[in-house]
């Protein structure tokens, strides 16, 4: 009988979009805004999210398009969050602004992601509230993502021109998982708990938006 490995399982579709959208707009993810009293704060400013330029047309000037709920799950504060869209005058693109903190292709914030999948403390108070259970459906979902092969994850870090994440991914095996990788980048830039997983998806989304983390 053969000891070759199988190979690794396909990527879910989800993960790596090989065929750009054909929308005009999308998401701007705001990666200083860390947490939700900051978020709150901007929203309360009418340039607090104003993007500086479209990033389909570069035109200067974007208007409010409008607010939108947004339900949180297993929160162990209160359950919803509201965010802005902003419209390009020029090209009429319309932009989701998401602070950090708040995860892109998830109904939860990266804190609850991270605390699930590593128990890591998301908050100092964290003893003090009590965090609603992650269903179990939900949480298989997840660690299939976070224990599969990194290979292009690494790619796209390795690539970015950024010294310490491209080191950070470079010191991984072949077979890396996502796990090891996120663990990586925390040993190279000290990232806090419970924010590493927005960080490492925030610059993997700016820097190639067809590849997910989770």
């Amino acid at each position: 009988m053969s000891q070759d490995r199988l190979p690794p399982p396909e990527l879910e579709a989800c993960l790596v979009r090989l065929r750009p959208s054909s929308q005009k707009g999308g998401t701007i993810i705001v990666e200083d805004v860390t947490d939700l009293a900051t978020h709150e704060r901007r929203l309360c400013d009418p340039d607090g999210y104003r993007p500086r330029f479209c990033p389909t047309c570069r035109e200067t000037t974007l208007h409010v398009h409008d607010y939108r709920e947004r339900v949180l799950r297993a929160e162990p504060g209160r359950p919803t969050i509201e965010t802005v869209r902003h419209e390009c005058i020029s090209c009429e693109a319309i932009w989701q602004i998401l602070p950090l903190f708040l995860a892109r292709c998830l109904w939860r914030t990266w804190p609850v992601v991270e605390r699930t999948m590593t128990g890591a403390a998301a908050q100092a108070d964290e003893g003090s509230r009590r965090w609603p259970k992650v269903p179990e459906r939900t949480q298989r979902r997840w660690r299939a993502r976070w224990l599969r092969p990194a290979r292009f994850v690494a790619q796209v870090l390795t690539s970015c021109g950024e010294a310490t994440w491209a080191a950070a991914a470079g010191t991984l095996a072949p077979a890396a998982t996502c796990a090891e990788l996120v663990a990586a980048c925390v040993r190279a830039t000290m990232t806090a708990a419970g924010m590493a997983l927005a960080v490492v998806a925030a610059l993997v989304f700016r820097l190639q938006a067809s590849v997910r983390l989770m």
